[in-house]
């Protein structure tokens, strides 16, 4: 007999031939393999024996024959005891008892039907199934199918974790069986006749059966898993969800012309509009396309996260180098964030006194960051425990470690700050990373946790790493520097020596008024000139600290302010004259510094403001400007870093040594700035009235220590 394989008969009749030819030979070999399935090896090899004999019936007289009906009564009882005997499989023999009732109904069932067949085929004397016989079929075979099903359900549920591995493969086989019959069946029963289309796939799900069983037979069948990567899930569940809202389209839109009427062409249109617009406006979210990742995560993968690809995207965000990249610090957040698809994120590193303050935004502008953004706590907090904060937690009253004394207030009130990530390297906190809220917001389990942790621990290694080339790199100015002062103070003694002959040598002139006098007022002014400078050069000596005087804010601010009459607007917002302990040259040295940075900051119309205030036992002096500001990457890593000036022509060493001068009094330096809006530094020296307690706290310390 000849097929046209491009016909569906022809496709039918190769469908059954693959199944003949697949379960035969399966059934061949399992024979000798039998005991690969226990007590239902011959059973198994009896169901497989059962389909060949089907799909040769089946190829031979027509599915719809009434010998294919007998053929397809045989292998559904086959398979029927296999599923009863494989429930013995793994020693599972108190669940057979209960299982036996089932399988003799469902028996019953299959044995009913061929019976019934034959007496309505006698009375009608034909030997196709008519409309009566084919509902009868039908509604047999649902029963048999859906029961074929529950055992299948029960036998791999009720499996132990070890028999699973070996019972997947067939109980995968049979489900298949089961479920195409009942589709099948269904809709032979709806419609009233045999559908050609299903009936021509038979054959391929009895192949798919045969090589199932196949599969299960093999020697390490155990350790076999289908592994699809992440992105091909997620790219196939993307094309379903694709596919099946063209087919709701297609639907609808055919029910609207089955619907008739005037307007169904333009309903039609109509629908077809409104659902190009929804799938315009939802397909393309980042907030679905979160919930569709985060829902395949948790569904089809043991693992939230595919750690190959994770570290693969953590490698290119940190090393991207090279010109017209953004500073590490930037990237060490961002490559926190794509773990957990945070749209922005702060790193907070800490200051010398422990403070934590802002060291870097990425696309994070809003943030209203204080100057310290933490507690010097946090630093211990975050070294003693190594706990991520989770501050949906912290707002909804949970704590687990005593976080909540460390978290600031306006970690509270920011809606988007989501978690705080510590990056420990050797048990020393070297940051901390704020996340922001992803667009489709979860609570973070111990999964999110243990990546975060590993990454955060290799950042922080980074951090180190940068910043130990910095400090080298600072070293090696501070070298050439000491050089350089090494010349200048050598020409100096130089001049100084000259000078003192000069004076000697005047002594033989004596008797000339005017030369002694050009010559003892040239001295005197050249002396002081090298005095002052000398005192300039020693003064960040150690000995500076010792030589604090009290002296009023107040006063030091006026005079610096009329330094500027004329020049630049400079105006005292507020003059608390609190009295400070320090040294007032010192002081007066640095304010200059600050102020004129401000101005020269400023555009020519714009004030400079001071504001001279007393802050718990510290006076406070601020200066404010309205240029154009600084960003928190310039500011962690320029601002305060000596030889480095954005100035044409500066040294770079202005704020370098008004923060230091401050420091040797015992006093601290803060700067809050925002591009494009200005800067604001602020000097808090301790008050007079509180530097005996000061000294009686740091000698505490420094017992303890």
């Amino acid at each position: 007999m000849i097929f046209d394989i491009t016909s569906l008969a022809g496709l039918t009749a190769l469908g059954h031939g693959a199944a003949v030819t697949t379960c035969t030979v399966v059934s061949a070999w399992l024979l000798a393999r039998r005991d690969r399935y226990g007590k239902a090896g011959l059973a198994v090899v009896a169901g497989l024996f059962f389909t060949a004999l089907w799909s040769i019936v089946a190829l031979l007289s027509g599915s719809a024959s009434l010998a294919a009906s007998f053929a397809e009564s045989l292998r559904n009882l086959s398979w029927l005891f296999a599923a009863y005997r494989l429930f013995a499989s793994d020693g599972r023999h108190e669940s057979v008892r209960p299982i036996r009732p089932v399988v003799m109904a469902l028996a019953f069932v299959e044995l009913l039907h061929p019976a019934m067949l034959l007496v309505l085929a006698a009375r009608s004397g034909v030997t196709e199934t008519p409309t009566l016989l084919l509902q009868l079929t039908a509604l047999f075979r649902l029963m048999v199918a859906v029961g074929g099903l529950v055992l299948v359900h029960n036998l791999y549920v009720g499996a132990s974790p070890p028999a699973r591995l070996a019972l997947r493969w067939p109980a995968s086989a049979l489900a298949a069986l089961w479920v195409f019959d009942l589709n099948y069946y269904t809709v032979a029963y709806l419609a009233g006749s045999i559908p050609l289309a299903l009936a021509g796939l038979r054959g391929v799900v009895a192949v798919v059966v045969g090589a199932l069983i196949a599969i299960g037979a093999k020697d390490g069948s155990e350790e076999l898993r289908f592994s699809p990567s992440r992105a091909v899930t997620f790219q196939s569940v993307s094309l379903m969800l694709i596919g099946a809202y063209l087919v709701t389209m297609v639907g609808f839109a055919q029910w609207l012309s089955y619907a008739g009427g005037d307007f169904a062409a333009l309903m039609q249109l109509c629908f077809v509009a409104a659902a190009s617009a929804l799938a315009l406006v939802v397909l393309p979210s980042r907030k679905l396309r979160g919930w569709v990742r985060v829902t395949i995560a948790k569904h089809l993968f043991q693992h939230r996260y595919d750690y190959r690809a994770e570290w693969l995207r953590f490698t290119r965000t940190i090393g991207r180098g090279g010109e017209g990249a953004t500073p590490l610090q930037e990237r060490v957040v961002q490559a926190l964030a794509d773990i957990t698809e945070s749209p922005a994120g702060l790193l907070l590193t800490p200051g010398d006194d422990g403070l934590l303050l802002l060291s870097a935004r990425w696309l994070w502008p809003t943030a209203d960051v204080p100057a310290p953004a933490m507690p010097s706590s946090a630093s211990t907090f975050f070294e003693r425990e190594s706990f991520i904060v989770d501050l949906d937690d912290l707002r909804g009253g949970t704590e687990y470690r005593g976080e909540g004394a460390i978290v600031p207030e306006w970690l509270h009130t920011e809606p988007r700050a989501w978690a705080l990530v510590p990056l420990l390297h050797y048990e020393r906190l070297v940051g901390v990373v704020a996340l922001a809220r992803p667009p489709h917001a979860r609570k973070l389990d111990w999964e999110d946790f243990d990546l975060l942790r590993v990454v955060g621990q290799q950042l922080a290694s980074y951090l180190a790493e940068h910043g130990g080339q910095e400090a080298l790199a600072e070293a090696s100015r501070f070298d050439d520097f000491n050089r350089r002062i090494a010349f200048v103070m050598h020409d100096i003694k130089n001049l100084a020596s000259q000078m003192s002959l000069l004076a000697r040598n005047a002594e033989l002139h004596a008797e000339n008024p005017e030369f002694r006098a050009d010559m003892l007022v040239t001295l005197r002014n050249s002396a002081d000139k090298l005095n002052s400078l000398l005192a300039r050069l020693s003064r960040y000596g150690a000995s500076a600290s010792d030589e604090l005087a009290e002296f009023k804010l107040g006063r030091v601010a006026r005079t610096v302010v009329g330094r500027y009459n004329g020049a630049h607007r400079v105006v005292l917002t507020q003059c608390e004259d609190c009295t400070v302990a320090g040294n007032l040259e010192a002081f007066e040295q640095a304010l200059v510094h600050l102020v004129q940075n401000a101005v020269d900051a400023s555009p020519a119309d714009s004030p400079v403001f001071l504001r001279v205030d007393s802050d718990g036992i510290y006076g406070c002096v601020e200066v404010v400007d309205s240029g154009m500001g600084m960003s928190a990457e310039f500011i962690r890593s320029r601002l305060f870093k000596p030889f480095d000036s954005s100035k044409q022509g500066g040294f770079g060493i202005g704020a370098y040594e008004a923060r230091e001068l401050v420091r040797a009094m015992r006093g601290r330096l803060d700067v809050e700035s925002r591009e494009g809006l200005g800067t604001r530094f602020i000097v808090r020296l301790p008050l007079a009235a509180a530097t005996a307690l000061l000294d009686t706290y740091n000698r505490t310390n420094a017992k303890v220590a």
